[in-house]
């Protein structure tokens, strides 16, 4: 639980040196609580007070690096609505080595093209797990050469032998599973060694929490992962919000960490059940051994809205966009706004018109085009400013302007404001722009 200003003021040296850019102590302390000054400022702080304030103001979970591309856990509420969540879980296709070479190669092969576009934007199942059960280095090696380099790539298996040799052949981004007490050294010496985090697993969550408690206060390790045991839906969801709930409301440190799901051996409807379950109830690590494109693409659709800030709408540029190919000064000119959804709809029925066009976009803090004009966002003046800005009437010689057809009240204004210009009224539904331009648009005038 982070420390008040007042928390802290009682931990400093209260000598009011100044030293550190403040003129006392307590105004130190309530820039410190408010997160804007570093506890470095202090010459006079000690390591014992360092260390306390440095673990008071850690998030209830603890954020956890990997492959110094993706950060995992670090959340601080319950509900998204509370605040947002931050973190986006991340998603894995699991191999094992008992799998036949070609299904391994077959797997490895569409792990690759896992990749789809959303919203104009990128997105991939990042993680590739090898799971071994033969403890076979030559086997596993072979695997391996079929992993490209950059791979995000986590090996588990119970042998930490087995994982030695293997860390001496290929970097991996994050290592385990450990479950035995007598195992603990090895596995948190490797992991310190190669600076990966650490998956840590049990029957129950009383022995995780031994597991962890021992290699915290042992080998002062924290870069930990907690992996769920599944036995049952039910008992899935119960231990994912109970870890929560007690890292989160009870600040109880031991079960502070994110989580990971493997998924495995279930039909498709059941595997999809506890996927959805992981990336709805806290999971930050959710891996299935299945690389079908309608399963992952159902999973990224469902992270992308749960990790999505409900208090900030996703937007796109507000400029001027060519649309279709080359345009020229006589295409077609419409106007929408910058709410992403909106863009993503407008923009591939314009292609299906096969009419190049200018498509502007104005700035409306990603609202859609009824709620920006509600809040007066998307107005006859902010669409002439927008105009002006992006020197439209250099580029067109034609003086037509095509609205949304749900906002046809703004025309008389946007004539008003523009004279000389023809305000066309444009459907209400994207799908009608294509037979919409094809009807209208005469290239010839």
């Amino acid at each position: 639980m982070a420390l008040t200003g007042l928390e802290i003021y009682k931990l400093l040296p209260k000598t009011n040196c100044k030293k550190c850019g403040f003129p006392t102590c307590l105004s130190f302390a309530m820039a410190l609580a408010a997160k804007k000054v570093s506890l470095d400022k202090c010459p006079y702080i000690s390591l014992e007070t360092k260390k306390i304030i440095a673990e008071a103001s850690e998030p209830p979970i603890r954020t956890i690096t990997i492959d110094n591309k993706y950060k995992i856990g670090g959340e601080t509420v319950l509900f998204r609505h509370e605040r947002s969540f931050y973190n986006p879980c991340l998603l894995g296709v699991l191999i094992k080595d008992t799998f036949d070479d070609k299904i391994i190669s077959i797997n490895i092969e569409k792990f690759y093209k896992l990749e789809f576009v959303r919203i104009g934007e990128r997105y991939k199942t990042e993680l590739l797990l090898l799971k071994s059960e033969q403890d076979n280095i030559d086997r596993i090696n072979d695997i391996l050469k079929q992993i490209k380099p950059d791979t995000t790539l986590g090996f588990i298996c119970e042998n930490p032998d087995v994982l030695e040799e293997l860390t001496k052949i290929r970097r991996l981004s994050l290592i385990g599973i450990v479950k035995d007490k007598r195992n603990i050294e090895k596995f948190v010496l490797l992991a310190k060694s190669n600076n990966v985090p650490l998956i840590v697993g049990g029957e129950t969550l009383k022995e995780i929490i031994e597991i962890i408690n021992l290699i915290v206060q042992q080998y002062e390790y924290r870069e930990l992962i907690i992996n769920i045991p599944i036995r049952s839906y039910i008992q899935t969801i119960e231990y994912l919000t109970q870890i929560r709930r007690l890292a989160i409301k009870k600040n109880f440190r031991p079960l502070g960490y994110p989580t990971i799901l493997l998924i495995e051996q279930k039909q498709e409807e059941e595997l999809l059940a506890y996927a959805t379950a992981g990336i709805l109830k806290y999971g930050s690590i959710v891996v299935v051994d299945r690389v079908e494109p309608d399963i992952h693409l159902s999973l990224i659709t469902l992270r992308l809205n749960i990790y999505t800030d409900p208090q900030k709408p996703t937007t796109v540029e507000p400029k001027l966009y060519k649309i279709g190919g080359e345009t020229t000064e006589k295409s077609p000119l419409l106007v929408t706004t910058n709410f992403s959804l909106t863009y993503y709809s407008v923009e591939p029925e314009i292609l299906n018109s096969k009419i190049p066009s200018w498509l502007l976009i104005v700035d409306t803090d990603g609202l859609s085009v009824l709620t920006a004009w509600a809040a007066e966002k998307f107005n006859a003046e902010k669409i002439v400013d927008s105009i002006r800005k992006c020197n439209i009437e250099e580029k067109i010689n034609h003086r037509k302007l095509i609205i949304p057809g749900y906002v046809a009240i703004m025309s008389e204004k946007l004539s008003n404001l523009l004279p000389g210009w023809q305000i066309i009224v444009g459907p209400k539904e994207a799908s009608l722009i294509p037979k919409f331009l094809k009807s209208i648009w005469d290239f010839n005038n």
